[in-house]
Order: C-alpha cells, then sequence, then structure tokens
C-alpha cells in the first residue's frame, strides 16, 4: 500500500490542480515524486497493487497537464516519458484512464511543432487503436488533421483548428504552429514582394490587430508606415564573392603545360 503521507499529498495535488492554483501544483509534484521514488512507484518496481499504480499514474498525468499550463515543454516530455510505463505495460492491469489519449494527443502536436514528421508518423502507428478509431477519437482526429493540412499548405485550416481544439491545452501547441507558420509565410514575403499594404500583411500572417503585425514586423526588422499602410520588407544583401579569374586563367594554363610534358 501506499504510504498513508503520500496518498494524502494525492489528495491535496487534485485539489490544488482543479483550483488552478499553477504554483503550488509544481511544489507539490516535486514532493510527490520524491515520494513516489521513495515508494518504489516512479518506475514501478516489485508488485505493486493496480490502486497504488493508478495513484502514481494519476500524479504524472497532472505533471503532463501542469507542464502545459506553464508552458514547460521539457517537463512535459518527461512526465509523458514516464507514462509510458503505465500506459503500455500495465494496460491489462489498470483501468483506462480518462488523461491517457487527451496526453497522447498533445505528444502527437508536440511532433509537430518541432517538425518531427517520421517521429510523429512512428508514435500514431504505435497507438493501440484501429484505424477507425484513431479517427473517431477526438484527441487523435485533431492532430492526424492539423498534421495534413501542414502537408497541404491549408494554413487557415490550422489556424482555424485552434478553436476547434477537444482541450484547452491543444491551443498552446497550436499556437507555437501558427509561430512557425507566419516565419515561413514571412520568408515568402520578403523574397516576393518589396512592400505589402499593412491589411494584406495582417491577413496573410493571421493577425487580428495591426499591433500584432506591428510587433511581428519589428521583430523581423520590417519598416512599418502607419501614415501610408504599407509595410516595407528589409532585404538581405547578397555578399559579393570576388573571383581571381587572372589567377584561375594562370593555373589552368600551368596545369595545361604540367599534362603536356607527361604526355
Amino acid at each position: 500500500m501506499a504510504p498513508p503521507q503520500l496518498v494524502q499529498l494525492y489528495k491535496e495535488l487534485q485539489q490544488t490542480f482543479i483550483s488552478g492554483n499553477l504554483p503550488q501544483t509544481g511544489v507539490l509534484l516535486t514532493r510527490l515524486k520524491i515520494a513516489l521514488t521513495e515508494a518504489g512507484l516512479l518506475v514501478p518496481v516489485g508488485n505493486p497493487s493496480a490502486q497504488d499504480l493508478v495513484i502514481a499514474r494519476d500524479i504524472l498525468e497532472v505533471g503532463a497537464f501542469w507542464s502545459i499550463r506553464t508552458k514547460d515543454i521539457p517537463s512535459f516530455d518527461r512526465y509523458f516519458s514516464q507514462l509510458q510505463t503505465f500506459y503500455n505495460d500495465f494496460i491489462s492491469v489498470l483501468p483506462p484512464s480518462p488523461r491517457e489519449y487527451p496526453l497522447r494527443g498533445l505528444n502527437l502536436i508536440r511532433l509537430l511543432t518541432q517538425n518531427r514528421i517520421a517521429d510523429f508518423h512512428t508514435t500514431l502507428e504505435s497507438l493501440p487503436l484501429r484505424a477507425d478509431a484513431l479517427t473517431a477519437n477526438p484527441y487523435i482526429a485533431h492532430p492526424i488533421n492539423l498534421e495534413q493540412w501542414l502537408m497541404e499548405g491549408s494554413y487557415s485550416k490550422v489556424w482555424n483548428a485552434r478553436e476547434e481544439a477537444p482541450a484547452e491545452e491543444y491551443k498552446f501547441f497550436v499556437d507555437s504552429l501558427m509561430g512557425t507558420i507566419r516565419n515561413e509565410i514571412a520568408s515568402c514575403e520578403e523574397a516576393a514582394y518589396d512592400s505589402l499594404p499593412l491589411k494584406d500583411a495582417a491577413t496573410l500572417l493571421f493577425f487580428k490587430t495591426h499591433a500584432e503585425l506591428v510587433t511581428f514586423a519589428q521583430q523581423r526588422g520590417w519598416q512599418v508606415d502607419l501614415t501610408a499602410g504599407k509595410i516595407t520588407f528589409s532585404k538581405k544583401t547578397e555578399e559579393k564573392v570576388e573571383i581571381p579569374k587572372e589567377k584561375l586563367i594562370l593555373a589552368n594554363l600551368q596545369y595545361a603545360r604540367e599534362l603536356e610534358q607527361i604526355v
């Protein structure tokens, strides 16, 4: 059985997390990970009871969601990695967790934000669901659609997907995806145009306000003329490389003479 102190901290964690107190949730998670390690439940050893395993799984799941809400992706990676033991090795022992597929979906979107497309498909194929069940599960269907739209270049659909997110935490990763998309679009604009009207630039970059666009433009080093309502793109000057033509000609002639002597 799990130590009484661990169980008490677990109950406190549940209440604190539901209340939205993220700083205190972080404090409790740190204490609970130490307690789980001491109880042999962080990485289960021996023959722990199903009840104890459920408690450990719940704590790690709260940790994964807490990581997203505090925008700590490395922390999310660690919690999700630790959960794999509970999701995969104890699948026949533990009751299903309602948080499992929301977290699996979040992990898939995380892979998309890091442009790890091969890992995305490998992870998707390893899920213990039939193909039809994958698209029927809203938490998995969402990243599947995102990946398809990204490959198609249907960025407006990615943008709209934020409002269709099956859980609030998904919006964080969609926002991250949009950041990557905006930078790609901005690079294309710089190459294709000398300038654009503010309204057109805002539409192309999916900004709702001019203030958001101006902030982004300043980060890119663009010139913003609010009076004229225009953005001028900064062109990267190409470095001119001087080719020593005379030296190359002389070297080639010398090489040709040497070849003639050999023949």
